[in-house]
């Protein structure tokens, strides 16, 4: 069969799995329209490396399939990228993400890129061997959708139930329910928390969830993603008012406060169930028998 069509499903495919698997969300990353030319562009490369690997192999063009490691050690490349343009940005956020989210959206990067080389793989394989372009294209589509289901990730929802928890004061301790957060010395600040801030209560399904919500790394998240969405009344140098999200060491229980741009309990509930589960935060004491048996 015409190489030109086995190549040409292949890169077409794959690119457009990569597009798929790249959106701009309440995160805003990465950014438009410059974020998404150079990860197209990437993904493009990705796929079109992954649609010539059968074509070589068939003409026994063996040393083309070299390309394979090279990309690999590009798209590496691409993760160190990715991290130092977040940590560039780190210190202009009013809530800082924090080194183990930056991380995991680096490493997201790269996966993709190799996401959209298999699929291009798989795709131009099928239009080889089958030499039907259109079966080429379903099983593209195909690859697309399970690689997509199989890459997506948990949410705080899946892990924890979020409900409303009350603020109070013991004398300058700020409280959220029985979990002491921070001293509040000036009494108009303490004033602002009673008539604008808002609190929920994150509580652990088990003891798999207890141990990721301890991450200060995926608390940190947290944080992060609640101010994204409801913003947050401070500014630079304001320590009073940023979003804390502190742990009740005796149940696990997670407490986030928060003086959001506008006060709506409903919105941080949903803003707080949306946050990912962080690959690195992500711990399975239960899967072993010393957890297990501790947790007895």
């Amino acid at each position: 069969m015409d190489y030109m069509a086995v190549v040409s499903v292949g890169l077409v495919m794959g690119t457009l799995g990569r597009l798929y698997l790249l959106r701009v969300d309440y995160r805003q990353y990465p950014s438009y329209p410059q974020g998404y030319i150079v990860h197209l562009a990437l993904g493009f490369i990705a796929a079109f490396l992954g649609a010539v690997a059968v074509p070589a192999l068939v003409a026994k063009e063996y040393t083309a399939v070299t390309f394979l490691a090279l990309a690999a050690q590009q798209f590496r490349e691409i993760r160190d990228m990715e991290r130092e343009s977040l940590k560039n940005i780190e210190e202009t956020e009013l809530v800082p993400r924090g080194a183990a989210y930056i991380e995991d959206i680096a490493k997201a990067f790269e996966s993709r890129n190799y996401l959209a080389m298999l699929t291009a793989l798989v795709a131009s394989t099928v239009v080889e061997f089958s030499k039907k372009p259109v079966l080429g294209v379903f099983t593209g589509a195909v690859v697309i959708l399970l690689l997509s289901l199989f890459t997506r990730r948990k949410r705080i929802r899946d892990i924890a139930t979020v409900r409303p928890a009350e603020i109070h004061f013991q004398g300058s301790i700020l409280c959220i329910e029985d979990i002491q957060v921070m001293n509040v010395g000036h009494p108009v600040s303490r004033k602002i928390f009673m008539e604008k801030g808002l609190a929920v209560m994150i509580e652990p399904k088990d003891d798999n969830a207890r141990a990721t919500l301890a991450n200060i790394g995926q608390r940190q998240a947290i944080a992060h993603d609640v101010a994204a969405l409801l913003g947050v009344k401070r500014d630079v140098n304001e320590v009073d008012f940023m979003p804390l999200v502190r742990i009740d060491l005796e149940t696990g229980k997670v407490g986030l406060v928060i003086v959001p741009m506008e006060k709506d309990m409903e919105s941080l509930i949903k803003a707080v169930r949306m946050v990912p589960v962080l690959e690195s935060s992500r711990r399975k004491p239960l899967k072993s028998k010393a957890g297990r048996k501790a947790s007895d």
